[in-house]
Parts: C-alpha cells; sequence; structure tokens
C-alpha cells in the first residue's frame, strides 16, 4: 500500500475514528510507524524505496500532528464527513459570544497596559476552562450526536479562542522578557 492509498489517520495509526482518542495508543501507534519508515532507516534501501520511506514518514507526521490537536482533529473529522468549518468565510458567531470576545479583549489589552502577568495568568485560566468546555461540547457532537453542522460552528468558536489565547500567551512572554 502507497501513503497515497492511506489517507485517513485514523486508519493509519488503527485508532478508532472519534474524536475522543486515547493520545497514549497515538503516541505508540506513531513511534510504531516512524521506526519502520523514518528515512534514517532507509539510507541502504533503492532511490525508488527511500522516496517511499521518506512519502510514509511524512504521511505519518502530517497523521499524528493532525490528531494530536484536538482543534485539528476535529477540522479532520468534520472534512471525512464532507462539512467544511468556513473559518475563513464564515464568521457568523452568536451575539453572546462575540461580546465575550470583547469582553476577553478588552480585558487582555487592560492587563497588557498595566503589565498584570497576573492578569494574564488569570485570563488564560477562563480561556482554557472555556475551550475545555467547547472541547466537552464538540465529543458530544461529533462522536454521540453526529451533529456535524453544529460541531463546525463550535469549531468556528475555537478557532477564535485559539487565538485569544495565542496571543494572552505572546503577551505574557513579553511580560517575562
Amino acid at each position: 500500500m502507497t501513503p497515497a492509498a492511506t489517507r485517513d489517520y485514523f486508519e493509519l495509526f488503527q485508532l478508532p475514528v472519534s474524536f475522543q482518542l486515547d493520545l497514549d495508543q497515538l503516541d505508540r501507534h506513531y513511534r510504531e510507524i516512524q521506526a519502520r519508515v523514518h528515512p534514517d532507516k532507509a539510507a541502504h534501501l533503492s532511490d525508488s524505496e527511500k522516496r517511499l520511506s521518506l512519502q510514509w514518514a511524512t504521511l505519518a507526521n502530517e497523521a499524528y500532528q493532525t490528531l494530536k490537536k484536538p482543534l485539528d482533529r476535529a477540522r479532520y473529522l468534520l472534512r471525512l464527513q464532507g462539512v467544511d468549518t468556513a473559518e475563513e468565510s464564515n464568521t457568523q458567531m452568536p451575539t453572546e459570544f462575540l461580546l465575550e470576545q470583547i469582553e476577553w479583549r478588552e480585558e487582555l489589552q487592560q492587563a497588557r497596559a498595566l503589565k498584570s502577568l497576573e492578569g494574564l495568568d488569570r485570563l488564560a485560566a477562563r480561556l482554557r476552562k472555556e475551550m475545555d468546555t467547547l472541547f466537552t461540547s464538540l465529543s458530544t457532537l461529533i462522536d454521540v450526536e453526529r451533529s456535524h453542522p453544529t460541531a463546525a460552528d463550535v469549531v468556528r468558536q475555537l478557532a477564535f479562542l485559539e487565538k485569544l489565547g495565542r496571543d494572552i500567551g505572546q503577551a505574557q512572554a513579553e511580560l517575562e522578557d
């Protein structure tokens, strides 16, 4: 079988197609695949076998990175179901969510202006809690209810929150320097 023929990342790692994953099992299967196909292991092979080994290693890396990160995993699962999360084109969000985003952004600006690492840490903790809640909801929507369009809405919200998290992390790093 060639890497191009293996399009399903879950199949590659012998995992159930599910948002909820056993990350230890993912890590174990990834290491097993890498042990077999890592380019360093292919040094003695023919050029075509080396290319194939590199393709497998690349596929394994891409699949691993996708499945390891919950938001990327959700996007991938939805794509398998033919659902486009439309994150670039669909910015419609519930009003309550948008108002909360404004509040969080204002809080971030205030903590930055005050150079308050404590304020940033509190904001980061609240953000993690909110994201955890949305990831739990996403798990139910994808694995249990199979409500993929609603899951796509949650993915778009999580993308907003992930960006806010990066901005908070950047602000924390600036203050720690």
